[in-house]
């Protein structure tokens, strides 16, 4: 018997995954992939990057694409990153929030070529508390254009995804894999790193944080199975560097704690994470950078 990759049937293609921020985008592909690869958080404007994840069941390979939500300005580059993708992809999944349609919903559902397969995903619908407007709420959406497929869903629930990933595949072209069966992502340990390390500094962090604070991985080293991975957080005042430290470092240690799990789970191996804390504008020897160690 053929292996999946060489079944004449065998379907592979790229779906774009676009909607405004904070409708569930990098939670969805997360699940769509089995793994954590894309930063979720609460805070607005997280993802800054476009995202491969990758799916390969028995006769097709999925590669999802996560964009960064759509922003209000025009001339944005996030934008110009969405608009990019949806001229190359082979399906585009719009994620909306269930019971909630806003002006930068319709912004980016506008930027959908309609000669693009289009599903629209209704997610969150577990947290809809009106369960009985759900169905107005989705006929009124679907009026918009002629969808493939409308989809009401938890991205939590695994029946919703497994649902997703069937209705995907008859519009994914016939042809080889793209990459390997055991692939997940087209990006770098280092990269994901990155992201892992962002997601926690957000989520600890709030809202007082602005989001254009940076992650710079200083080394990432690996010997055997281990992993070591040297990083700063760059901000701009010190009131946002007490912000993350915390009372005698308290809040930089979960932030670091936590991030150093997920890279365990994802890299399926033992990790050691040092952290930094550094103000952009002292650059110095003398800065006082208070680092947190986390080995296991």
């Amino acid at each position: 018997m053929n292996s999946a990759f060489e079944q004449i049937d065998f379907r592979c293609g790229t779906i774009a995954i676009v909607g405004r921020t904070n409708v569930g985008k990098s939670t969805l592909i997360n699940a769509l992939i089995g793994q954590k690869i894309s930063i979720t958080s609460r805070k607005a404007q997280t993802t800054r990057h476009q995202i491969a994840g990758i799916r390969t069941i028995d006769d097709a390979q999925f590669v999802f694409l996560d964009t960064p939500g759509f922003q209000s300005r025009n001339d944005s580059l996030l934008n110009r990153v969405v608009t990019s993708t949806l001229k190359s992809v082979d399906v585009v999944l719009f994620v909306i929030e269930a019971g909630r349609y806003r002006p930068e919903d319709q912004a980016v559902f506008e930027l959908i070529p309609t000669s693009v397969p289009s599903v629209l995903i209704v997610n969150k619908v577990d947290k809809l508390l009106d369960k009985s407007a759900l169905l107005p709420f989705v006929k009124n959406i679907a009026t918009l254009r002629v969808f493939h497929h409308v989809v009401p869903i938890s991205a939590k629930r695994l029946d919703d995804i497994r649902r997703i990933l069937k209705i995907l595949r008859p519009s994914l072209p016939i042809g080889k894999a793209i990459y390997g069966k055991d692939e997940l992502t087209n990006c770098s340990e280092r990269f994901l790193a990155t992201e892992i390390l962002r997601e926690k500094l957000f989520r600890w962090t709030g809202d007082e944080l602005p989001y254009t604070s940076t992650i710079l991985i200083d080394k990432f080293e690996q010997n055997g199975n281990l992993r070591r991975v040297f990083a700063t957080i760059i901000v701009y005042r010190d009131n946002h560097k007490a912000m993350i430290i915390g009372q005698k470092g308290t809040k930089l240690k979960k932030i670091s704690t936590e991030a150093r799990i997920d890279m365990i789970k994802l890299f399926n191996g033992p990790v050691y994470l040092e952290t930094f804390v550094k103000i952009k504008s002292s650059w110095s020897a003398n800065e006082a950078a208070l680092r947190a160690y986390e080995y296991e």
